[in-house]
């Protein structure tokens, strides 16, 4: 399954409190790819090398499967904002662990929470104007979807992305980061985005 489209996170949560543990399995597994993308987003350049993000996400996923019983919400919503408190706690963990008693470099640093107004973490959209339960259902499980896809491209594709898309980095910022030039960036992110919108069908 590439993400919840068998069935929904609200359906899944439903299934897994009573009982149903194939549920609870897929419910972590629809989730894997959208809090990889997430960890990546919050790690900066140099931690990349020293921690890989799937570490950071398998310990959330465990930290999450032991404590699933104390998860109270029912939607969509309160269910990946629960993984992402898990996430960014482990995520602050490692970054204390590397950088130890250095001073913060707040200007290329990464935040551990979305900017004010993102209570997803991605950074395609604005938020939907009507906020019905359908809709927010909807933009949940489209997130998804967009991590899933992702997560299928190219390595540099993917790269562009969570640096432009997610960590909202400037075109100059990205490029030094990628160590290629500010043009050789923007088609790269031109590229890296249309191969998105053909894998989500020109959803993005």
């Amino acid at each position: 399954m590439n993400s919840a489209n068998d069935s929904s996170i609200v359906e899944m949560l439903g299934r897994a409190r009573a009982g149903d543990r194939q549920q609870l399995d897929r419910l972590f597994h629809a989730c894997r790819s959208y809090l990889n993308v997430i960890a990546r987003s919050q790690m900066e350049s140099w931690m990349q090398a020293k921690v890989d993000a799937s570490d950071i996400v398998q310990e959330t996923l465990l930290e999450a499967h032991r404590d699933f019983a104390r998860f109270q919400g029912t939607s969509a919503g309160e269910w990946l904002a629960w993984l992402r408190g898990i996430l960014a706690n482990n995520a602050a963990d490692v970054i204390r662990k590397y950088r130890g008693t250095e001073k913060r470099q707040t200007r290329r640093e990464v935040a551990l929470q979305p900017p004010a107004g993102d209570s997803s973490g991605f950074a395609f959209d604005p938020a939907d104007s009507i906020d019905t339960p359908s809709v927010q259902l909807m933009r949940q499980e489209r997130e998804l979807r967009v991590a899933d896809a992702i997560l299928n491209l190219s390595p540099d594709h993917q790269q562009v992305i969570i640096l432009r898309n997610m960590q909202r980095l400037s075109f100059e910022d990205v490029a030094e980061r990628m160590g290629r030039t500010r043009p050789a960036v923007q088609m790269l992110w031109m590229r890296a985005i249309r191969k998105l919108q053909e894998a989500l069908g020109g959803d993005v």
